[in-house]
């Protein structure tokens, strides 16, 4: 129930698109949010019923609503990012990423020079950029350096002191690796042609330089000069190379801003790639810690503007992976099959790379968000009330009808906990009856819990289908625990989820890391409880086999096991020692028996 002052907040809300701001009693930010319909979206907080908790304790924060009517949906998505940027309201999504990223500066003066840097200075000149990896920066760089021959020293190089014989040609002359500006060797409109090439390589377009270097090879192999020539050509295989190895898609596809979006209940992963000239010029990954319930809309929505924003892109189309808001002047696409649809298939590819990189840093340095995540996702996958922390899985086996036991086996927080399996050996059921063997071990198992006040899982999973549910459930139902534990059956199909009185199976992502812990739990339970079988029915192949030996009976086999504890340790005992239990002549006959079976 909303507050008294909030009700009144609310009546008078317009119907316009716009930011609105909640703060609490201390007049502290707590949240930014747009909206198509300022009045729908900020009443639908004090009317809905969230599953959330953050977003529940949000709004019992609440005392005062602030709201900032704009024109169009796309101001108010700009607004809120900006609101978001500056203030970082505790339950907002934050897509702040501290890095300073380096550029590629043309430098505004008469013979510009061409390097990396970390910092922006506005006096005219021009950056690239940023790159997100400093190895992108030093590979064009090299190529650059490789290409065109530019000035690497900072001289002030005005036509009146370069008149005046100012300066002289340093070592970088005498290498080739400049032609000399210095001492007037090398014009001005020469050295602008190069930078030009320079800003088409930058921006991703090999052609120009391509072309222009093939028609200098032509022209120089003409007139006989075949060194320079291979020079020319050495430059050409450097760019070619380089080119081949950034394009990876059609080059028809040209200035075009992909994005993708992978997530979970606690993170999400927006992967950009910059595309011109049919060539990656960019890819970055930007990983969102989730506040409350937030949508992959709305997380892609506000990542798309943060990360254009960031990276200062001016495209016009954009590819996406579903129908996003953007505004007029923004051309989105969904591609659906064919070169667009393998670059967004490249995109979620690498946003997916990214998550599991993460994954596995966080399961290093922080294995407690790792289990938290686990623990979340299997909570929301299989619709729990309550996270897993404690599952137990039950399996049967009977092979052949013989030796019927059952296998009991238990995970905490997601990873096996091997102390506290347990097996079962069937009493009340004869022959092979799955259903009724179900339910005696599901009960034994928790009558000894609730005895011996142990606590009891989360939920169990019953390794079968319908039948097996059922039966479980009688027993849970005798000892008062129907709704209390979560219980599921799992079908042969592995995905194939049953839930008590629900005749339609829920299925689960084959890919999906829930699955992959029910299907652990399930091989677990199998491995257990086939070896308690194995060993069962040896044991008892074993003592049928001593009792078949002329002239031992019954009575001797009691003896031997109770004082040798096991067939295994009778078998490879010495005549002396079984001796000592049964006597001399049927210690021989034992000895002999199984020396003449090996």
């Amino acid at each position: 129930m909303a507050h008294a002052s909030v009700t009144l907040q609310l009546a008078t809300l317009p119907d316009s698109p716009g930011v609105y701001q909640y703060y609490d009693k201390d007049g502290k930010l707590l949240y930014v949010g747009k909206a198509k319909n300022l009045k729908k979206r900020v009443s639908s907080y004090f009317t809905k019923n969230f599953d959330n908790n953050r977003t529940r304790l949000m709004v019992k924060k609440i005392v005062t609503i602030k709201h900032i009517v704009v024109k169009t949906e796309t101001d108010a998505l700009l607004l809120e990012n900006n609101l978001i940027k500056n203030y970082q309201p505790r339950y907002n999504v934050m897509l702040k990423d501290d890095k300073s990223y380096p550029w590629i500066c043309i430098k505004n003066e008469r013979f510009p020079r061409v390097f990396s840097t970390r910092r922006m200075i506005k006096d005219g000149s021009e950056y690239y950029g940023p790159y997100t990896s400093m190895k992108t920066v030093h590979t064009l760089l090299d190529l650059i350096k490789g290409l065109y021959p530019l000035r690497t020293c900072n001289y002030d190089l005005s036509e009146e002191k370069i008149r005046a014989g100012k300066y002289k040609v340093c070592l970088e002359y005498h290498l080739g690796n400049c032609l000399g500006p210095c001492e007037g060797l090398y014009s001005e409109k020469e050295y602008h042609e190069n930078v030009e090439a320079i800003r088409n390589i930058v921006k991703g377009n090999f052609k120009d330089s391509l072309h222009k270097f093939k028609n200098q090879m032509k022209e120089l192999a003409a007139e006989l000069k075949f060194e320079q020539a291979q020079r020319v050509k050495e430059k050409i295989d450097i760019l070619e190379n380089y080119q081949s190895k950034s394009t990876v898609v059609n080059p028809k596809i040209n200035n075009v801003d992909v994005f993708s979006i992978i997530s979970d209940e606690s993170y999400a992963y927006v992967n950009f790639l910059q595309l011109s000239h049919g060539a990656i010029i960019r890819s970055h990954t930007l990983e969102i810690k989730k506040k409350l319930d937030e949508t992959d809309e709305e997380l892609l929505q506000l990542a798309i503007v943060e990360i254009r924003q960031r990276f200062n892109s001016l495209s016009k189309e954009i590819y996406l992976p579903f129908e996003v808001e953007l505004g007029e002047d923004i051309k989105t696409h969904v591609p659906k099959l064919g070169d667009k649809k393998a670059i967004l298939d490249l995109s979620e590819r690498n946003a997916k790379y990214y998550r599991m990189e993460r994954f596995k840093q966080a399961k290093i340095v922080d294995p407690d968000r790792h289990e938290k995540r686990i623990m979340a996702q299997m909570k929301k996958d299989l619709r729990l009330s309550e996270e897993p922390r404690h599952i137990e899985c039950f399996d049967n086996s009977n092979i052949q009808g013989t030796n019927p036991v059952a296998a009991c086996v238990v995970f905490k927080n997601g990873k096996p906990s091997k102390k506290d399996y347990r097996k079962f050996n069937i009493k009340t059921v004869e022959g092979p009856d799955d259903f009724a063997s179900m339910e005696e071990v599901v009960y034994r198992r928790y009558k000894r819990l609730l005895e011996e006040e142990q606590p009891l899982p989360q939920l169990i999973i019953i390794d079968g289908g319908k039948g097996q549910l059922s039966s479980s459930l009688k027993s849970l139902d005798k000892l008062g625990l129907r709704g209390k534990i979560a219980i599921i059956g799992i079908a042969k199909r592995l995905e194939e989820l049953f839930y008590p009185n629900d005749p339609i199976p829920l299925y689960l992502d084959k890919k999906s890391e829930t699955l992959k812990i029910i299907q652990q739990l399930r091989n677990e339970a199998h491995r257990f409880g086939i070896t308690f079988h194995r060993s069962k029915r040896s044991k008892q192949a074993l003592n049928t086999e001593l009792e078949t030996i002329p002239g031992i009976g019954e009575k001797t086999v009691v003896e031997l096991l109770k004082h040798f504890k096991s067939t295994k340790r009778i078998v490879s005992a010495s005549f002396e020692e079984l001796s000592k239990v049964i006597g001399p002549s049927r210690a021989k006959k034992l000895v002999e028996h199984f020396s003449n079976k090996s």
